[in-house]
């Protein structure tokens, strides 16, 4: 007979596998959370590498807490990944310092582009028409969404955040290759890296008052912590072009929060192009699901 451990592994090992439209909710839920960073930034008063620093050690704890007993393969792939993941969230503290913050977000959202490119090199998995015309839209709704705010200075700025658009197509990439195994233990590493390069930040800054503590928990635990869980799961069950495309919701889920919080209205263009990534998103999924 089995014990009620041996049943328990046994229930856990075939809920591990999950529906396509679970995943994709699961990806709708991970843009939610990541979508809350901005307003949780600005509550706190820190050095933001400290704040990156200290976020990722914070989810890093809550990942090793799921995985319980992670397999560190330090195959190319996880390698890949967790290099990609510090690469991504370096490259983006550093391009909202050097650029303006509509440049840095919208320039790092071109990682569609990216992944439909090379996904179809690397992964073997074919962009259709309807993917293309999907990221013409979202990548227009972007611009519209950030007009007023966009600069064509700052050179520099914007080339890194570029990179990090690059290095965030990478990430998702290098997730997706591990799709037969646990692509979770690539983002936790990638975590405790960041943690590492924020720790000297965290020491020689000045502290954060009480707020600024309950927000930087609340960053590690649900905004970075959970959400890369749940994206780490779905990306096991979609393409890493349905992955990315579908996560473009999160900056136009912002100025929700703002709103919500601040009472700041959004721009007429802002509405426009934020209207027009949710529809062209939304249209894509019920026609791959249709199709499939």
């Amino acid at each position: 007979m089995q014990t009620i451990q041996q049943r328990t592994t046994n229930n856990l090992r075939r809920s591990e596998t999950i529906s396509r439209p679970v995943a994709i909710l699961m990806l709708v839920l991970t843009s939610i959370l990541w979508s809350t960073s901005g307003i949780l930034i600005k509550l706190i008063s820190w050095n933001p590498v400290a704040i990156s620093g200290f976020r990722s050690g914070i989810a890093a704890l809550l990942i090793f807490l799921v995985v319980r007993k992670p397999k560190f393969t330090w195959s190319f792939y996880q390698v890949g990944a967790a290099v990609a993941y510090v690469l991504t969230v370096v490259s983006f503290v550093l391009a909202n310092k050097l650029t303006t913050s509509a440049n840095a977000i919208l320039l790092q959202y071109s990682a569609p582009i990216y992944v439909a490119i090379f996904g179809h090199i690397f992964l073997k998995e074919r962009t259709k028409i309807i993917d293309w015309i999907t990221i013409f839209f979202v990548v227009g709704g972007m611009v519209l969404f950030f007009i007023d705010e966009l600069s064509v200075d700052n050179m520099v700025g914007n080339i890194v955040a570029v990179l990090s658009g690059v290095f965030f197509a990478a990430l998702t990439l290098f997730m997706r290759m591990q799709k037969d195994g646990s692509p979770l233990e690539s983002i936790l590493i990638g975590n405790i890296a960041t943690a590492i390069i924020g720790l000297p930040f965290m020491i020689t800054s000045e502290k954060p008052d009480l707020t600024g503590w309950i927000m930087l928990i609340l960053l590690g635990v649900f905004q970075l912590g959970l959400s890369y869980i749940l994206y780490s799961y779905a990306i096991k069950y979609v393409t890493a072009l349905e992955a990315i495309i579908i996560t473009v919701i999160e900056p136009v889920l912002n100025p929700v929060w703002v709103y919500i919080f601040t009472g700041e209205v959004p721009g007429k263009w802002a509405l426009v192009g934020g209207i027009i990534v949710l529809i062209s998103i939304t249209v894509r999924s019920v026609i791959s699901e249709v199709t499939s």
